[in-house]
């Protein structure tokens, strides 16, 4: 048989804190209204910035760019730079995709002909190539390109992946397709494959 006293000590014990419970309310209600304007601002400005973080890393910024009559693209952050591929010194021994090398501000950088490494039709060099230079900590080399068409933001989560007709070395260096038919490369991927280094000190 349960004790009376006890029963009654339980009672008075959850009253206490029902009146607890109930004065923290009261006191949260009672706040000033600039102080209620205040928190909601900060909570606004929080759920903003969570919001803004997410999407930023979502956002991939990328550099794309005309490659034998397709649309390319890389991420911007392996991008060195890029510039006019006025001339350039051919590298005998090397394999069929190296163009050759060329002197970029007293750095000698090697060429790739992605066109030949992708087996992408080879219609000569345009009348105005471009050299568009990757590197990284370990690596650094420049591609040939045919046009630059500028700077894009895409999203990770509308990249699709290799299409049927994509296959071989091309297919090993995608991070994605867009929706536009923009073929994203991997430039990690691309600056990591140690059968790229063409230059010793490169």
């Amino acid at each position: 048989m349960s004790d009376p006293m006890n029963h009654d000590a339980r009672w008075a014990q959850l009253h206490e804190r029902l009146g607890e419970f109930e004065r923290r309310l009261l006191d949260g209600f009672a706040m000033a209204p600039e102080q209620w304007a205040a928190r909601l601002g900060e909570r606004t400005r929080q759920w903003a910035c969570a919001e803004q973080a997410e999407a930023a890393q979502d956002q991939l910024e990328v550099l794309s760019f005309i490659l034998s009559n397709e649309r390319y693209a890389i991420g911007s952050e392996h991008v060195a730079q890029v510039l006019p591929l006025n001339q350039y010194t051919p590298l005998p021994g090397t394999p069929a995709y190296v163009l050759g090398i060329v002197n970029v501000r007293g750095r000698i950088v090697s060429v790739l002909d992605l066109r030949v490494l992708f087996e992408l039709p080879i219609g000569g060099l345009a009348e105005r190539s471009f050299l568009l230079v990757l590197h990284s900590a370990e690596m650094e080399f420049g591609l040939l390109i045919d046009r630059v068409l500028g700077v894009a933001q895409i999203s990770r989560e509308t990249l699709q992946g290799a299409p049927a007709n994509l296959s071989g070395v091309r297919a090993n260096y995608l991070l994605g397709v867009t929706c536009e038919q923009c073929t994203v490369l991997d430039g990690a991927r691309l600056l990591g494959d140690p059968n790229l280094r063409v230059l010793a000190d490169d």
